[in-house]
């Protein structure tokens, strides 16, 4: 893992999240990208200097937030990017060819009701690459046991697995995977392949009525420190992220989670 990207927003958590984006950095030696997107809506040709003071300053949003942190040696590119949230976020990523997004549940100041909020569910939702969700003020520690949550093992994709195998080596994390029989089961979603077998220490079977649910049931008696699921179709947040905004009532979690691309 060489490269990681963190968008940031105007949230209070802004300090703590950059921190651990460093510290998480730092356990691999991965270059920090610190980006933030902004875009102006208007008619052609009269909004022009305003683009430049927008640009001018988040620029020195992000430097004075960098500089309020530790960076311990890490390497810290701050960049401004002007476009539509997602499609300028990706582009970033291509260019930077980078591995991992660490984001934070809400980039704004909004409702404490809220879990993701709109910037924050749309990343998750619409992005390809592998997030991290870091929870509000979570301090970094090494994560020892993953929890991974599927309905399905089928993997058809190449190195969609690698974020997950760069934290079992690089923290020496022992990984659970929990299989859940919903109702959308196909014969041989069950079948894990080498490549996954010989990722996890642990396979265990439930049946519920969705991905979530298993989770929950399961939960405790695993003691995780860090949750991992798969963006899918018909996946783990597929009805929570029918719009954008995901309510703590519907889904909160008090540790990382790690967000893989689809499988197939």
């Amino acid at each position: 893992m060489k490269n990681i990207l963190v968008p940031v927003g105007s949230s209070k958590n802004a300090l703590s999240h950059l921190q651990y984006a460093v510290d998480f950095a730092e356990a691999f030696g991965a270059k920090l990208f610190v980006v933030q997107v902004y875009n102006v809506y208007t008619k052609a040709g009269t909004m022009i200097k305003v683009d430049h003071i927008i640009e001018r300053e988040s620029l020195a949003f992000l430097n004075e937030l960098v500089s309020k942190i530790d960076t311990k040696g890490v390497e810290v590119i701050v960049k401004t990017l002007k476009g539509k949230l997602i499609d300028t976020l990706e582009l970033a990523c291509k260019t930077a060819n980078v591995d991992l997004v660490l984001i934070e549940p809400r980039t704004n100041s909004i409702s404490d009701k809220v879990f993701l909020g709109e910037t924050s569910g749309k990343i998750i939702k619409q992005m390809h690459v592998p997030a991290l969700i870091v929870p509000e003020g979570y301090v970094f520690s090494k994560p020892s046991h993953v929890l991974m949550a599927l309905k399905s093992a089928i993997i058809k994709k190449d190195h969609v697995l690698d974020p997950l195998k760069h934290i079992k080596k690089q923290f020496n994390a022992t990984i659970d995977l929990l299989l859940v029989k919903t109702p959308y089961y196909n014969d041989g979603d069950f079948k894990v392949n080498k490549e996954l077998k010989s990722v996890v220490s642990n396979i265990k079977e439930t049946e519920n009525a969705t991905t979530f649910q298993g989770v929950l049931r399961h939960y405790e008696s695993h003691d995780p420190d860090m949750l991992c699921v798969v963006r899918r179709k018909r996946g783990f947040f597929t009805k929570k992220w029918e719009k954008n905004t995901i309510l703590k009532k519907d889904f909160h979690s008090t540790i990382p989670v790690l967000v893989l691309s689809g499988l197939k």
